[in-house]
């Protein structure tokens, strides 16, 4: 399970529901592209607004497992491709999920400026409750 980061005014949510489907590019942090390879088909994604909103709004799956960028033929950079699930019933804040002791060591919170977050099976599910309407 998986959490990606994203400006709105970049990428939202909401322009992935239009689309169906995108190829998630644009990561060159050595440690997110570590966790964007270790993405499998099938594979459930949080998406996380940046800037202003500083939220958790929806759910996507990868659609695609990691494969060269086509960018950086070399190999280099890979990137997934991701499909929406559905958008939460409420945004769920950093501040919402930093105040629970069980993201006390996850990468969302120790490592703000990581894109590409693994999330326990356990952070999932709270994260999940917390966006329930």
């Amino acid at each position: 399970m998986w959490l990606v980061k994203t400006e709105p005014g970049e990428y939202s949510f909401t322009r992935l529901v239009e689309e169906q489907r995108a190829v998630w590019d644009g990561v060159t942090n050595p440690a997110a592209q570590k966790n964007l390879r270790a993405m499998q088909a099938g594979e459930k994604v949080f998406v996380y607004h940046t800037g202003d909103e500083k939220a958790v709004v929806g759910v996507a799956r990868v659609a695609a497992a990691a494969r060269t960028d086509p960018k950086y033929p070399t190999g280099k950079l890979v990137v997934v491709d991701l499909e929406p699930v559905a958008a939460l019933g409420r945004p769920v804040t950093l501040a919402a999920i930093k105040a629970l002791p069980l993201f006390a060591d996850s990468p969302l919170v120790r490592q703000g400026r990581l894109s590409v977050v693994p999330l326990t099976a356990a952070q999932w599910k709270a994260i999940e409750e917390l966006g329930r309407p």
